[in-house]
């Protein structure tokens, strides 16, 4: 697991008070939504905006493929690393 994906991992379970979870019981290719880790639209929120804040980068949530960046750990840390590359 990458460093960044362990990242990623703690800031959901921090930013969404996921307590009774662990970063390591988080699969890098679970989907966080729906029948996933069962996140909700009110968690992308928050989470998106804990993103935001942690790693300095602008999130358009009316971008098409936002939802493809949110859909699990592995794609989310591409998210980011790509937008810091920018």
């Amino acid at each position: 697991m990458s460093d960044l994906h362990r990242e990623i991992k703690q800031l959901i379970i921090d930013a969404l008070g996921l307590e009774d979870i662990s970063a390591q019981e988080i699969g890098d290719d679970q989907t966080l939504f729906g029948e996933g880790l069962g996140l909700d639209s009110v968690d992308a929120l928050e989470l998106g905006l804990a993103i935001q804040k942690k790693y300095g980068i602008k999130i358009d949530a009316d971008a098409k493929d936002t939802r493809n960046h949110f859909s699990n750990v592995a794609s989310l840390a591409a998210f980011v690393t790509a937008k810091q590359a920018a």
